[in-house]
């Protein structure tokens, strides 16, 4: 049974990434890095990089602050609450993208006013960290509610009986408890930040240079009939795969060690 799930992991997962590898350098190495080096592609990667740089550190805050108010306090609504966190799992990225289209698009419900006040919103990189934060804002909190419910609040208690402040029973007794859940959040946050397409692709206009990221920018190569350019791209989404996968083992057994 061991060998049949290997062989299986093996056909599912290590034959896509052999081909995407294979065919990114099929044509040698030069002709890789010629492709990655193109200034579209260069733009697109450093869209990619800088929205996760944006989108993780907001959504670490965003998730911290959720799984505090849930788990160390009692109000009616709690659960409403966190149904609400679960929300952008259970709704299409591209439903997700129509939705803030017609927000704040032109013809949106907000589109008036913004357009009153020369704001543009929609297909510019604000609009493509929107989507993403949303897409991405459960991740944090799903990983700190259920270790905070089960550490609940006794040290926390203890930290203010003897006279610390708010802020130092966060940083000296909550944070060292929760910080390998906390970042093992931010590298799944940083996992759908990195390949999220659906949402974005409808928000961003795919703008080459401009709004393309790295997701959009492997279609539009294909789409192009540039092979080798859309596996280049592709294989360099792979290696941020395969790297956001290995910290993932690393935090999980620290997580529970």
């Amino acid at each position: 049974m061991i060998w049949l799930a290997a062989g299986l992991s093996v056909l599912c997962i290590g034959a896509p990434l052999a081909v995407i590898f294979s065919y990114a350098f099929s044509k040698g190495i030069h002709v890789f890095f010629s492709e990655i080096l193109k200034p579209d592609t260069l733009h697109a990667v450093w869209l990619t990089v800088l929205t996760a740089i944006v989108v993780v550190p907001i959504n670490m805050a965003f998730g911290v602050c959720v799984a505090w108010l849930v788990t160390k306090f009692r109000f009616p609504g709690r659960r409403l609450l966190i149904t609400f966190v679960e929300i952008p799992f259970s709704v299409s990225p591209i439903v997700a993208g129509v939705t803030y289209l017609f927000l704040y698009g032109s013809q949106g419900l907000l589109g008036p006013f913004l357009e009153a006040h020369d704001i543009k919103i929609m297909f510019t990189v604000p609009a493509i960290f929107l989507v993403s934060l949303f897409v991405t804002s459960p991740f944090v909190a799903r990983e700190l509610i259920p270790l905070m419910e089960v550490q609940g609040s006794d040290e926390e208690e203890a930290a203010l009986t003897l006279g610390a402040s708010a802020w130092q029973t966060f940083f000296y007794v909550t944070l060292p408890n929760i910080k390998w859940a906390l970042l093992y959040g931010a590298v799944l946050c940083n996992a759908r930040v990195m390949g999220e397409f659906g949402a974005t692709s409808v928000v961003s206009g795919a703008i080459r240079g401009k709004t393309n990221t790295l997701p959009l920018q492997v279609e539009l190569l294909f789409n192009d009939y540039n092979v080798a350019g859309a596996f280049a791209a592709a294989s360099t989404l792979a290696l941020i795969a395969l790297v956001t996968l290995v910290l993932k083992v690393f935090l999980e057994r620290k997580q529970h060690s």
